[in-house]
């Protein structure tokens, strides 16, 4: 089962970062694999919004649709997704964005999941560590567009 766990200082406040992870709908336009998204659902709560989507994982000659339940906390910064159907036996991810004293801003990333298929699970268990790695570039670059 790929777990991994990244953390890296940007030269960005939380919020830009908060945002840019939040905004689900604009994956496809910079996440690698990611190739469509789709929002069914969305509540407010008091303190956070709960937004049910579905994403288009498309890698190779693999194509897959995949539900998710993804809680917003505005206050906290933070990101909770958690699994609803598809191709998996369990995902599980989060996103932390916490200010600097310098102004700059540490994102950490947690991603845990098992694929259904133990074929798709031995590939993708190859390239897990350099997908995740180009995944954490590719909100970095977003953010560099978005915030200069």
């Amino acid at each position: 089962m790929p777990t991994q766990s990244e953390k890296k200082v940007l030269p960005y406040t939380a919020a830009q970062m908060y945002a840019l992870a939040a905004d689900v709908m604009s994956y496809p336009k910079f996440l690698p694999w990611i190739a469509a998204a789709r929002i069914r659902s969305r509540k407010t709560m008091p303190d956070h919004e709960l937004v049910e989507a579905d994403l288009v994982i498309s890698f190779k000659v693999f194509r897959e649709r995949f539900g998710s339940s993804v809680k917003l906390t505005p206050a906290a910064k933070t990101i909770e997704m958690e699994y609803l159907d598809g191709p998996f036996k369990f995902l599980h991810s989060n996103w932390g964005f916490r200010d600097q004293d310098d102004g700059q801003c540490e994102v950490s990333f947690f991603v845990d999941f098992e694929f259904k298929n133990a074929i798709l699970q031995k590939l993708i268990g190859v390239v897990f560590n350099e997908a995740i790695r180009r995944t954490m570039q590719a909100f970095e670059d977003r953010a560099k567009v978005l915030y200069g």
